[in-house]
């Protein structure tokens, strides 16, 4: 049995939560989910420029867990602005 998922520390929140490609009807889109530990890791790193450790100190994680989190957020990011998915920032 895996151990239970800490309570990560969430300081910034999404204006908005959806994103979408122009031009393209929603119904027709594919989602690429972003949770909201994963929008927190990259508002600290790629928007306010932190360094790791001090984002990991910051979300009350360790640097592996913070990489992890902001990998996975990148690729999701990636994904959908190279396949024309929309982003929805969830829970």
């Amino acid at each position: 049995m895996p151990r239970p998922r800490l309570r990560r520390r969430i300081m910034g929140k999404p204006c908005v939560n959806y994103f979408k490609p122009a031009g393209i009807r929603v119904t027709e889109l594919e989602e690429a989910i972003l949770a909201k530990d994963e929008f927190e890791a990259v508002r600290l790193k790629d928007l306010l420029g932190f360094p790791q450790e001090e984002c990991a100190k910051k979300m009350e994680v360790s640097q592996p867990t913070f990489h992890r989190i902001l990998s996975s957020a990148r690729k999701k990011i990636s994904d959908a602005i190279i396949n024309g998915k929309a982003i929805k920032i969830v829970k």
